[in-house]
Parts: C-alpha cells; structure tokens; sequence
C-alpha cells in the first residue's frame, strides 16, 4: 500500500503522477487536484481543464481572465 501525501490514507488503489521531475502520490483525483493544480489568480478556484492563458497566468476562464486585464480572450471560437 500507498500512503496519499495530502490525506495521508494508506490505500492499495493509490498512483503515482510525476510533474517537473517530482513523483507524487494520491489515493484520489481529489487530493492530486488541491495539491497540483493551479488556481486561477483571479477567483481562486483549482484549473482542472486546459483554462486560459494569457500574459504568462492561466485563468479558469475568459471572465477572469479579462478581469485580471487580459483583452481578447474567449471561452468559445
């Protein structure tokens, strides 16, 4: 078994994502999400998909990013 690092669950279905050279482990979706997501600088929230980024940020959304000043973006083509 595995131990989770964020909930510290001891788990036989827990996995491995390796990010920037740097092996991590969890035993849900959930804990790897608040720990290795960004969050959007404008509202907070953990950016699970792709997001927008503009000017080097990555935002949730077009909203936060136009927000945060970045003119031009768009959720839809």
């Amino acid at each position: 078994m595995a131990q989770c690092e964020k909930c510290g669950n001891d788990y036989d279905k827990a996995f491995v994502i390796e990010m920037d050279g740097q092996r991590h482990t969890f035993d849900s979706f959930e804990c790897a999400i608040s720990v290795l997501a960004p969050n959007c600088p404008h509202c907070g929230v953990p950016i699970v998909g792709h997001g927008v980024e503009v000017k080097n940020s990555i935002y949730c959304c077009a909203h936060c990013a136009e927000a945060e000043g970045g003119g031009g973006a768009v959720d839809r083509a």
